[in-house]
């Protein structure tokens, strides 16, 4: 794969804010059918929010999600690729950090995200399928790898 994260990404981004709140994400996630969102401030990734994220660290621990803010909630330490990386590159990182999905970012700015239905789309070699299985192992089975954030 010598194509580039640029050529394959999604463009279209359902962002929130981190001052919106738990409820506002959700019900967000579940308009556009998805499970994660980036925050962002003046188009700047700011961090990513997780449907688990509201559940784990806002509704399990009995907070009100009227009321708690998206900052309060997401993941800061965030893996990104930039457009001009390579997909061989995406993949491999997808799979050392078990992750579907990655933002694709340019100089703080979030361009888009590219997950691996888009690799599958436009792959369908091992390499692709060497990913996803490394990606569906149990944390147990994994080594264990420290978040890089560019």
């Amino acid at each position: 794969m010598q194509e580039i994260v640029k050529d394959i990404m999604s463009e279209d981004i359902v962002a929130v804010l981190p001052s919106d709140t738990a409820r506002e994400a959700a019900v967000l996630m579940n308009e556009n059918n998805i499970g994660s969102v980036p925050v962002v401030l003046d188009r700047k990734l700011q961090g990513i929010l997780t449907d688990r994220d509201i559940v784990v660290r806002c509704i399990a621990k009995g907070r009100s999600v009227d009321s708690t803010k998206v900052s309060d909630l997401m993941s800061t330490d965030i893996v990104v690729v930039k457009p001009e990386d390579t997909v061989s590159d995406a993949v491999n990182l997808m799979a050392e950090e078990r992750v579907r999905r990655l933002p694709v970012v340019k100089d703080g700015i979030i361009n888009g995200f590219v997950s691996l239905a888009d690799i599958a789309r436009h792959h369908s070699g091992p390499e692709t399928a060497e990913a996803i299985s490394e990606i569906s192992l149990p944390n147990c089975v994994s080594n264990e790898t420290s978040i890089k954030t560019e």
